[in-house]
């Protein structure tokens, strides 16, 4: 008799997330958010800044500039659009 082969079982999809501070809300339903992080040089060992924005999908159209929120990776919402808020933090003073 032959053997049945197994049925793998795929894992759950691991969607990129990043924590970003609201620089600009131009549109409806439209955020961008600044995310920095600190890269350090492999051969200097020097600490410095990266940045980049993100133009973030915001359906209930709350997050304001300053504030700080939470954001991961979803499927296309538009020509640029390829991330979707998920939470609001706080506002930066």
């Amino acid at each position: 008799m032959a053997k049945k082969a197994e049925k793998t079982i795929k894992p759950a999809v691991q969607h990129r997330s990043f924590e970003g501070r609201v620089v600009s809300a131009p549109g409806q339903k439209t955020a961008y958010v600044l995310v920095e992080t600190m890269k350090e040089h492999p051969k200097y060992r020097k600490q410095y800044f990266r940045s980049s924005k993100y133009p973030v999908h915001d359906e209930e159209n709350t997050a304001k500039v300053g504030d700080t929120v939470t954001f991961q990776e979803c499927r296309p919402m538009s020509k640029n659009k390829r991330w979707r808020l998920v939470r609001i933090h706080k506002k930066n003073a």
